[in-house]
């Protein structure tokens, strides 16, 4: 019976062999060489080496006594039942916190509420602990615990929001720390480990790819993206290569439920230690400033104003008497580089400045009515937690009498000079009106057009006379000002 089953199994292969016209399995030559197979890699070694060096963390922050009562629950997921599978490990794990977790009375008259649990990893023997900045803001108390039980309580040496880097130390000695790794030799595809402690799970390993790099989810980060398995309470902890090193802090992830999808997100190690050794020698981190509001280059911008490739960044809005203006940045200007470096996406800019020292004077190269030209300006100091500038509303404008749209579908009227002067604008027209082509493109009532097609507008006969002459066939593009920033409108043709 079993050598007819296995007749009919290879006689069956060789049939499908056939009518596919591949040859048969005994015509085959007999020296051909089968590919090499890779066994996957062992991560045990590497965890046992790694993983002293990588802490939990616990913290906790005061309330007064007029707050207490007792704590909220964490809900069974819905539709749970007691005969599900999971019921016990929600149970387990996700009790009613006012049991395991009960309020301490402080020194103060307030009570210690614990807030949560997340991870860390020490980078010198000293005590010195990195994690994020979300782990630790707002809490009165940090909790560091090593994967030997030893507890010790941890001080808040600097934390910087805009990185979601911390820093953190615990007064210790001889400890096992991890070896700082080279983003920049991070590949595509390799092998990556987070260690943290996932819902309170300590010291849990788990392992993916790195699935891409630089991507642009931070104002400040370029970060690592991976397929890492990584959930509430990773947040701190380390993403190390096969090597052993630590190239990323664990720090965000995509999701729609709450919990990990397959896709995390790390910040990339050089760019945390940068800001971990501002933290530890002036507590703080400084960054320069030049004072733009900015944006993106779409392909029809780039092609329509005549820039060599899509690239740089767009000022969208310029601060008043801040270093842009200073230097002559205008509303309009494309960006397209910095201190001798390329502007690629909008995103390298805020970095680059950052980067640099405020004081410093840098050259800026900026794209501006189809010509390249260099500017020299000083940098800045940002605030440690500048407000955004404040918001502006468009004014209604002089309404004289109803105007007619033109052949974008713009209806528009002269700016009043004072309304120029407290716009900060040499010209430009109001829309009073808008439907076809500039309807479609996203233009609305209110809105300022600034220029069109690399020509500046100086009031409406001058606009209305330019709006004659375009071929509507093609794509034409307005700076268009809304509030407080401008932006480049592709205007394509109506449908």
């Amino acid at each position: 019976m079993k050598r007819l089953i296995a007749s009919l199994l290879f006689g069956g292969l060789a049939t499908l062999g056939g009518l596919f016209g591949i040859p048969a399995a005994s015509a085959a030559p007999a020296t051909s060489a089968a590919p090499a197979v890779r066994s996957f890699p062992d991560f045990a070694d590497l965890v046992e080496r790694a993983a002293p060096a990588v802490v939990n963390i616990r913290t906790a922050a005061k309330v007064s006594s007029a707050h207490s009562g007792a704590m909220p629950s964490v809900p069974l997921p819905e539709g749970l039942d007691e005969n599900d599978p999971l019921f016990e490990f929600f149970k387990r794990f996700f009790p009613p916190r006012q049991s395991p977790h009960p309020r301490v009375p402080s020194p103060g008259g307030g009570e210690e509420i614990p807030r949560g649990q997340a991870s860390g990893f020490i980078i010198s023997p000293d005590g010195y602990v990195l994690t994020n900045h979300h782990v630790v803001e707002g809490a009165d108390e940090i909790l560091v615990t090593l994967t030997d039980s030893r507890e010790f309580k941890g001080k808040l040496i600097g934390s910087d929001r805009r990185t979601d880097v911390a820093l953190v130390k615990i007064d210790a000695t001889n400890l096992p720390r991890l070896p700082i790794g080279d983003t920049a030799k991070l590949r595509v595809g390799e092998w990556v480990l987070a260690i943290g402690s996932p819902f309170g799970l300590e010291s849990t390993v788990t392992a993916g790819i790195v699935s891409a790099k630089g991507r642009d989810t931070g104002e400040y980060l370029p970060f690592i993206q991976t397929d890492v398995a990584v959930n509430p309470g990773n947040s701190g902890g380390p993403l190390l290569n096969m090597a052993g090193e630590a190239v990323g802090i664990n720090s965000q992830i995509y999701s729609r439920t709450g919990g990990f999808m397959g896709i995390s997100f790390a910040i990339p190690i050089d760019e945390a230690m940068r800001v971990a050794d501002q933290l530890r020698t002036a507590g703080r981190v400084v960054r320069g400033r030049i004072g733009v509001g900015i944006a993106e280059v779409g392909k029809d911008v780039a092609e329509a104003l005549g820039l060599p490739k899509v690239a740089g960044a767009v000022v969208r809005s310029v601060d008043q008497d801040g270093p842009a203006e200073r230097a002559g940045l205008e509303v309009g200007d494309i960006i397209v580089g910095f201190a001798g470096k390329t502007i690629e996406r909008s995103s390298d800019l805020p970095r680059m400045v950052g980067g640099t020292a405020p004081g410093t004077k840098a050259t800026i190269q900026v794209w501006r009515k189809g010509a390249q030209r260099e500017l020299t300006i000083a940098v800045g100091e940002m605030a440690s937690d500048r407000a955004a500038s404040r918001a502006a509303s468009p004014g209604p404008g002089a309404k004289p009498k109803a105007p007619v749209a033109n052949k974008l579908g713009l209806a528009v009227s002269d700016l009043p000079e004072e309304r120029r002067q407290d716009l900060r604008v040499r010209g430009g027209v109001l829309v009073e009106n808008v439907e076809g082509p500039a309807a479609q493109a996203g233009i609305r009532v209110g809105d300022i057009i600034l220029s069109i097609d690399n020509q500046d507008v100086t009031g409406v006969r001058q606009f209305n006379g330019v709006v004659a002459k375009l071929d509507l066939r093609k794509i034409h593009v307005a700076l268009v000002r809304r509030g407080d920033s401008a932006a480049f409108v592709p205007i394509r043709p109506a449908k």
